[in-house]
């Protein structure tokens, strides 16, 4: 079957499928060619929509058939079709059909599944309001569970509607069953799972309301006089470990909840679930701010699942504390001995996590023990886990410097190992850092790393360490041991590693005193001018001329300044987006920092035992805004008379800041434009105020704004200019603050800046003492969509959105009249929803169909994903198809919503 699939032919299938409307039906041939086509559709091939709305109708034909195989493929095939399909809803009375209560199980479940799939249109899901409503009561679990699926997934089209079935969901929830029900645990087990299913529906049926939510998991927490001794529980483990994740949820927004709710978490460590025992001590030990007290019953039930017979449970235990030692290592010590006898586990990554958190908890002491033990199984696990092995070590010696013997020759023994890029990486940048902060390490550490280029098949990494060897190796008792090395380099290896080499041994040449190993090194150079690849014969003439000029080494070598890359970043950023090119760039506005305070700082963050993996959550929000955060025309000014107020300390960290926009012509007296900031707690409008009359001057300068909607935003504070002279350009600060219980607003603002006008002699400089009133009405600000969107690259598209799955994903299908072309239609796109596209799909190659594929980060750190498939004809305008993935079922609604 493999090797025919390869040559799988969507015309030949498309031929293939007219086998659909013969008579008598072969099912066994039908079902083939379904498994056929649903194969194209999952492996991304392209079914334009009249071909899937023909093959949509003749596999509904198959409805006649009684064979249930075949009609269990008839489902599948439709679902998969109805996104791209026209007409679908025409099937409609065949699935209703199906779901009739004298029908087959199977039937019955896979019609309700389906028929929810074709479901675009509120007024349709009103029509079979009933059907749905008497399948989730239904004693069979495979009709009650595909009832309840597909009305969470209806739930954002149709929220008053499917709110009304409260009842319900909540008689599926409690649903016991009769006593043959529960005979055996594969029964139990397969009739509970409703109850999974009906908690998440009743989770968004009243996720509005907090009280209801914190009712729900009042009732199902089977506490009465105590834990799981009287009350409601879940059978189903799923279920309970759902609930828990409400409760958390419910903790992080009401402060107040929290010590009811960590009670009901530590009753939760007992439970007779191991699956549910995990997520509790998961949920405390995930806790902001949670403390030792509350900590310690979570440790303790990990310490027994630590003993465990089942190698499931003992590494997701080793695993919750291996995290835990980031924040807490004093919390997880009273485990070590549990967790040096996991060091010799069979389960490798149980071993690696136990030495890894040993290491973040272990004292000076124990440092010599835990390396030996390191040393005897580093060989038998994959390299992803022996980069975290590496880090952890990295780590342990910054924190340690004195261990770094041993240290080092345990980096230096597996850099000669076995391993791909990742490891080979890992493990130089841990020697690099040796070499930077532990300068007792350097000359044995470079050495490591000069035998290492010897035989280094990776290009990238050979690069690094010889310019880590031009900088550091100057530094040594004997840098002339390290020439051979980096000239072996421009004899055999390919042009950009020569060219590195080049560029060391110019720093060799340049920062030693020793007039002999001089001229060694200019004849060295000099053998590189003739090098066939033109970057290493300039590279070579560039160091023959820095050695020569002590002015250009003090200059660019020995310089011990460098600039602060934030603000070169912003400050590039700024001139690039600027209309007029004029004036060269200058880059001696830039502040510099020394080399010694950045490495300190460096020293300073890595000294923690904190994995980098750990922390890519949190980098991802607070790289992303200082990207963004540069688009103001003076950032760094207007973030400083922020600070002082003291409504902006309570504003949050910056998500995202827009493009500066125009509020005024610029052919007007006063110029202004408006820069929004979005921060997680409120949002600042930096408005940029220019004066151009040249016979006046504007005092006591504000700016009003309101808005009439009925919005959230409530209004904090702003600041105000004393004076605003003629062509002079200063920022105003307006603050809003958000509710919590809407921290996405949409509104639009009407602006009108108000000031006292004094006329002002050019020649002068002569400001009259009278003046008069005035305000200029300005453009309206508008907070949509784009602002919470962050425009990012998130990886590649194809192996992104696989990753988020369907489960997140909503589709729907618009026609827009007003396009009169896709290029339009794609500019209309990204302005409105403001992500960033994909792999060039904002540049059509067909006027007829095209594919966009969007990304971005949503709100609160929210990967999201689109795919908008459109297709233009003349008379009708363009009509797109919209799918949106993302982290967050939420935010893909909330995407989808911009649309309605």
């Amino acid at each position: 079957m493999e090797i025919s699939v390869k040559y799988f032919d969507k015309s030949t299938i498309l031929q293939e499928a007219r086998v659909f409307n013969e008579s008598p039906l072969v099912a066994k041939k039908c079902r083939l060619i379904l498994s056929k086509i649903i194969y194209l559709i999952y492996q991304g091939e392209h079914i334009n929509t009249n071909e899937a709305t023909e093959l949509f109708f003749s596999i509904t034909k198959l409805f006649q058939s009684k064979d249930m195989s075949l009609r269990q493929m008839v489902y599948l095939a439709i679902k998969e079709l109805s996104t791209i399909s026209e007409d679908v809803i025409m099937v409609t009375s065949s699935l209703m059909k199906d779901m009739q209560p004298q029908y087959d199980v199977t039937y019955r479940a896979n019609a309700i599944r389906a028929l929810c799939k074709i479901i675009n249109d509120p007024n349709t899901l009103a029509s079979i309001e009933r059907f749905l409503k008497a399948a989730i009561v239904e004693k069979s679990p495979s009709i009650s569970s595909a009832a309840i699926i597909s009305s969470y997934h209806l739930f954002g089209m149709s929220k008053d509607l499917i709110r009304r079935w409260g009842n319900e969901v909540n008689e599926a929830l409690n649903f016991k069953g009769s006593s043959s029900t529960f005979l055996s645990a594969s029964s139990s087990t397969t009739s509970s799972i409703v109850q999974y299913h009906a908690l998440g529906l009743i989770y968004s049926i009243k996720s509005h309301d907090r009280m209801a939510v914190m009712k729900l998991i009042s009732n199902f927490s089977g506490k009465s006089s105590g834990f799981f001794s009287s009350g409601n529980t879940l059978k189903n483990p799923l279920a309970t470990c759902l609930l828990i994740r409400y409760a958390v949820k419910v903790m992080e927004d009401d402060v107040n909840a929290r010590s009811t709710l960590v009670d009901l978490l530590e009753g939760f460590l007992r439970h007779k679930s191991d699956m549910v025992s995990l997520e509790a001590a998961r949920a405390i030990c995930n806790l902001d701010g949670v403390d030792s007290k509350e900590l310690h019953p979570a440790v303790s039930a990990l310490q027994l699942f630590l003993s465990s017979s089942k190698a499931s449970l003992r590494f997701s235990a080793i695993r919750t504390l291996n995290m835990l030692a980031i924040k807490h290592p004093e919390a997880v010590s009273s485990c070590n001995l549990d967790m040096e006898n996991l060091i010799s586990d069979t389960n490798r990554s149980v071993a690696t996590y136990a030495i890894t958190t040993l290491l973040k908890t272990g004292n000076e002491n124990s440092v010599d023990r835990l390396m030996k033990q390191i040393i005897s199984f580093i060989s038998d696990i994959s390299d992803e886990f022996k980069v975290i092995v590496t880090d952890a070590i990295r780590s342990l010696t910054l924190k340690f410097p004195t261990k770094y013997p041993m240290m080092l020759t345990f980096l230096s023994n597996v850099l000669r190992d076995e391993g791909g890029y990742e490891f080979k990486k890992s493990v130089i940048e841990a020697i690099f850092d040796l070499v930077k902060f532990i300068p007792d390490c350097r000359d044995v550490a470079l050495s490591h790393l000069a035998e290492f280029i010897e035989d280094c098949e990776f290009s990238k990494l050979s690069v690094r360490v010889l310019n880590v060897l031009g900088n550091q190796g100057p530094k040594t008792t004997n840098p002339t041991m390290y020439i051979r090395y980096i000239y072996n380099r421009v004899v055999l290896e390919k042009p950009i590693i020569r060219a590195s080499a080049v560029q060391a041994l110019s720093k060799f040449g340049s920062l030693t005193s020793d007039s002999k190993l001089k001229n060694h090194i200019r004849v060295l150079l000099e053998r590189c001018l003739n090098d066939s690849d033109d970057e290493v014969r300039d590279r070579a003439c560039w160091g023959l001329r820095l050695i020569e000029d002590e002015d250009s080494i003090k200059k660019f070598i020995k310089d011990d300044s460098v600039y602060s890359l934030p603000a070169l970043e912003r400050s590039l950023y700024e001139y690039y987006t600027k209309q007029s090119h004029e004036t060269p760039f200058n880059i001696s506005q830039i502040p510099k920092i020394s080399k010694a305070q950045q490495d300190s700082e460096e020293l300073l963050s890595k000294q923690s035992l904190q994995i980098e993996k750990s922390l890519q959550p949190t980098e991802t929000k607070s790289s992303a805004p200082s990207i963004q955060a540069k688009k103001g025309t003076s950032f760094e000014q207007f973030m400083s008379t922020l600070s002082s107020l003291p409504q902006f300390q309570n504003l949050g960290s910056l998500f995202k800041s827009s493009k500066p926009i125009q509020l005024s012509e610029s052919e007007t007296e006063y110029v202004v434009s408006c820069i929004k900031h979005i921060f997680d707690n409120g949002i600042v409008f930096q408005f940029e105020c220019k004066n151009t009359v040249q016979d006046c001057i504007l005092e006591n300068v504000t700016m009003d704004m309101s808005f009439e909607t009925e919005s959230t935003p409530v209004y904090q504070a702003s600041t105000s200019l004393d004076k605003l002279a003629f062509d002079d350009q200063q920022s105003i600060a307006v603050i809003f603050q958000k509710d919590p219980e809407d921290p996405f607003p949409y509104c639009t603002f009407s602006n009108t800046m108000k000031f006292l006008v004094k006329d002002c002699d050019p020649n002068t400089g002569e400001v009259d003492e009278t003046g008069f009133s005035d305000e200029y009405t300005l453009e309206a600000i508008e907070l949509s969509l784009a602002d919470y969107i962050l425009p990012s690259y998130l990886g590649e598209f194809p192996k992104v959105w696989k990753e988020l799955g369907e489960t997140n994903q909503v589709v729907e299908t618009f026609t827009f009249s007003a396009f009169n072309s896709l290029q339009n239609a794609i500019s209309s796109l990204l302005d409105l929803l403001g992500m960033k596209p994909v792999d060039n799909t904002d540049q059509i190659k067909s006027t007829s169909v095209h594919t966009l594929l969007l990304s971005g980060i949503f709100y609160g750190g929210i990967k999201s994903l689109a795919r908008v498939r459109m297709g233009y004809r003349a008379n009708q305008g363009v009509t797109m198809e919209i799918s949106v993935r993302s982290e967050s079922e939420e935010a893909s609604q909330i995407i989808m919503s911009v649309f309605e």
